[in-house]
C-alpha cells in the first residue's frame, strides 16, 4: 500500500511530462538589404522542424507588407528595437509543447519569384510557455536579388531573313528579394548595382555586356549583334559591390534562318 501511494505521488509531482503548453511563435523573413518577403512577392514559406529528429512542427506562408520603409531602411535603430509594423509580412503558430525542442527555422522564397527563391536557416531552443512573439519575432535572412529575363523568352526563335545579322535585345527586370524596385533618385539607385549578359554559343561565352537602365524602373538592358543559327544561352547576373548580395536568371533562345 505504502508503494502504491509513492507512485501515485510521483505521477502527480510531474505535471510537465503529461501537459502541452502554448507557445507563440512569430516569424519573419527580410530581403538582404532590404525590407520583409510578404504578400507582393507571394510571400516566403516557412517551415519549423525538431533539429535533433526531422520532425516538422508547423508550416505556413508570410503574409503582409514590405513594412515601413523609413523604419527599415532610413530611421537609426536601437539594439533589440523591432523593424517590422502591424501590417508587416510575418507567420505566426501556436506550438503545444511538453518538453523543450531545439527547432529549425527555414524560410524559402520569394514564392512568385522562383528562379530567385533562396533559402535561409537557423536554430534556436524553444522553452514550452517562453513564447518568441514580441517585435519582429524569429527574424531569417534571404540573401539574393529577384533577376527575371523578360527577353528574348525562353526558348523563342528569332529569324535572320534575308539580313546576315540579327540584333537581339535582352532586357531584364531586376529588382529587390522584397520587390523593391531600382531606380534613379530611389533608396536602390542603379548605379549601385552591376547588372550584365553573358550569352554562350555551343558551350562557349561569346559576349558579356554590361545592361543599362531603362526608363522603367527595374528594368536593365543592352543589345547583341548575331549571326550564327542554333541555340544560344543566356545569363543576366545583378551584384551589389556595398553588400556583396547578388542574383541571376537564365534562358535560351535561336538564331534561325
Amino acid at each position: 500500500m505504502r508503494l502504491m501511494v509513492c507512485v501515485l505521488a510521483l505521477v502527480v509531482s510531474l505535471p510537465s511530462a503529461a501537459y502541452a503548453e502554448a507557445t507563440r511563435i512569430k516569424v519573419s523573413v527580410l530581403s538582404k538589404g532590404a525590407k520583409f518577403i510578404g504578400s507582393s512577392l507571394g510571400g516566403a514559406r516557412i517551415i519549423l522542424r525538431d533539429a535533433e529528429n526531422g520532425e516538422v512542427l508547423a508550416e505556413g506562408i508570410t503574409e503582409g507588407t514590405t513594412g515601413d520603409t523609413a523604419k527599415i531602411m532610413m530611421d537609426d535603430h536601437e539594439p533589440y528595437e523591432a523593424l517590422s509594423s502591424a501590417d508587416s509580412a510575418h507567420f505566426t503558430v501556436t506550438l503545444d509543447l511538453k518538453r523543450p525542442r531545439l527547432i529549425e527555422f527555414e524560410a524559402y522564397g520569394p514564392l512568385s519569384q522562383r528562379q530567385a527563391a533562396n533559402r535561409a536557416t537557423m536554430t534556436q531552443w524553444v522553452v514550452p510557455g517562453k513564447h518568441i512573439d514580441e517585435g519582429d519575432g524569429m527574424v531569417l535572412v534571404i540573401a539574393g536579388m529577384a533577376v527575371d529575363i523578360l527577353n528574348p523568352a525562353a526558348h523563342r526563335r528569332l529569324e535572320l531573313g534575308d539580313s546576315t545579322t540579327k540584333q537581339v535585345s535582352i532586357v531584364a527586370n531586376v529588382t529587390m528579394m522584397c520587390g523593391c524596385p531600382i531606380f534613379t533618385d530611389g533608396l536602390w539607385p542603379p548605379e549601385e548595382f552591376e547588372v550584365k549578359a553573358v550569352v554562350s554559343y555551343q558551350g562557349k561565352v561569346l559576349a558579356t555586356r554590361t545592361m543599362g537602365v531603362k526608363e522603367i524602373p527595374s528594368q536593365f538592358e543592352t543589345t547583341l549583334s548575331l549571326s550564327d543559327k542554333g541555340w544560344y544561352d543566356v545569363v543576366v547576373y545583378a551584384y551589389q559591390p556595398k553588400t556583396g548580395n547578388s542574383g541571376l536568371d537564365r534562358s535560351s533562345f535561336a538564331i534561325t534562318r
